[in-house]
């Protein structure tokens, strides 16, 4: 049985930093609310910006979180 403190870390490793410039596509997954699968089959289409380094698919935040409100912003009406 784990203690608290353990159980604590392992919750913290897995939360998204607010502070970190990228984060991993189950990160991001977990700010966006879906699953680590859809977050990764959406990377995979184009749909969630990544960034690949290595082996790693990384998302920037700046640019997750600019696409969000982008989603969110009405477009203004035309005459």
């Amino acid at each position: 049985m784990q203690d608290k403190d353990e159980s604590r870390v392992e919750a913290t490793a897995r939360t998204p930093l607010p502070d970190r410039l990228t984060w991993s596509i189950p990160e991001a997954a977990q700010v966006l609310g879906i699953s680590r699968a859809s977050a990764y089959e959406a990377a995979h289409r184009g749909e969630l910006p990544v960034r690949v380094i290595g082996r790693r698919m990384l998302v920037p935040r700046v640019v997750l979180l600019r696409l969000l409100n982008e989603a969110h912003t009405p477009e203004p009406a035309q005459r």
